[in-house]
C-alpha cells in the first residue's frame, strides 16, 4: 500500500509538471488560467506542486483551454481509477489529506477516520457479500491507512458528531463493537479527536440523513463532502459550503456537551460488553 502511494503521488507530481509546461507554453499564468477554467490561480498552483487534485471536470476544462485533447481529463481519470477508495470518494479523500481542520458527521456508522480494523471489516463485508477476502483486506487496509493523518506532526483538528444510533448498533457483533467504542474513546483521551453524540432524547436534527464532512484549508476555501447511497458530492460554492458549516454548528448545539458524550461512549461500550459475555 505504501509503494502504491507513493507511486501515485509520483503520477500526480508528474500531472502537475505537464500543466505549468503546458500552461507556459500557452503564455499564460496561474491566475489567467484560473480564471478560464473558473478556480483561483492559487488552486492551479496547487494543482501544479500537486498539493491539490483537481476534479474532473475542472480537469476538462483545462484541456478545452489549453487545447490539450483531452490528456488531462485522461490522466485525471487513470490517477482516480487507482486510488484504493471508491471513485465517488478518491478526490476527497485527497483534500482530507490536505485539511488543517475536519468536521465529520455520522448517523448510522462510525466515521471511516475512527474505525477500527474488525470494524471496518465487517461493513465491508456487509456492502459486499461476495467480495473475495483479498480485496476485503485491501479495502480495510486503505481505510485504516487513511487514519494516519490524525498522528502525523501537522494533525488536523478533528470534530466527530455521531448519532447514538451509532453506538448502539452492534456493527460485526458485540465483541467488534466494544473494542471499536474503547477505540473512540482512547483517541479522544489522547486529545486526537472531540466525539460528540446526539442522544436519542434530542428528537430531530439538523442534517438527518447523510454522512458529512467538512474540510478546512491554510491556503484554500473550505469544503463540504456529503455522501449518499454510492455517491458522494464536492461541496466548493460559498453559498453552499455556508449552509453546510451552519447545520454542523445546529448539530453541536444538539450534541451533548464533551464528558458526557464520552460518558455515553463508554456506557455503551460496557453494554456490549456485557452483550458479548453472555453470548
Amino acid at each position: 500500500m505504501a509503494n502504491a502511494g507513493s507511486s501515485r503521488q509520483a503520477a500526480w507530481e508528474f500531472y502537475g509538471t505537464e500543466l505549468k509546461n503546458r500552461r507556459e507554453a500557452a503564455k499564460m499564468t496561474q491566475q489567467e488560467l484560473g480564471r478560464k477554467v473558473f478556480v483561483s490561480g492559487g488552486y492551479i498552483g496547487q494543482f501544479e506542486q500537486a498539493i491539490r487534485k483537481p476534479q474532473l471536470d475542472v480537469a476538462a476544462r483545462i484541456d478545452e483551454v489549453l487545447q490539450t485533447d483531452g490528456f488531462f481529463e485522461r490522466m485525471c481519470r487513470q490517477l482516480i481509477n487507482k486510488s484504493p477508495y471508491a471513485e465517488y470518494f478518491a478526490a476527497a479523500a485527497e483534500l482530507e489529506s490536505l485539511a488543517t481542520k475536519l468536521c465529520d458527521f455520522a448517523p448510522t456508522l462510525v466515521p471511516g477516520l475512527l474505525q477500527t480494523a474488525p470494524y471496518a471489516r465487517a461493513v465491508t463485508l456487509a456492502m459486499n457479500p461476495f467480495i473475495s477476502e483479498e480485496d476485503v483486506e485491501g479495502k480495510v487496509t486503505a481505510r485504516i491507512d487513511r487514519a494516519h493523518i490524525l498522528r502525523r506532526p501537522s494533525a488536523p483538528v478533528y470534530w466527530a458528531i455521531v448519532h447514538e444510533n451509532v453506538l448502539r448498533t452492534p456493527v460485526g457483533g458485540s465483541a467488534t463493537m466494544a473494542g471499536q467504542l474503547d477505540h473512540i474513546v482512547a483517541l479522544a483521551r489522547e486529545r486526537i479527536v472531540l466525539p460528540l453524540v446526539i442522544p436519542y432524547q434530542a428528537g430531530a436534527y439538523a442534517l438527518l440523513t447523510g454522512m458529512v464532512t467538512l474540510m478546512e484549508f491554510e491556503d484554500a476555501p473550505p469544503t463540504a463532502y456529503t455522501e449518499a447511497v454510492y455517491s458522494g458530492n464536492l461541496l466548493d460554492d460559498p453559498a453552499l459550503v455556508k449552509q453546510v458549516q451552519a447545520a454542523y454548528d445546529l448539530l453541536r448545539a444538539s450534541a451533548l456537551p464533551q464528558e458526557a458524550s464520552l460518558t455515553l461512549i463508554e456506557s455503551a461500550a460496557e453494554d456490549h460488553r456485557r452483550c458479548a459475555r453472555t453470548t
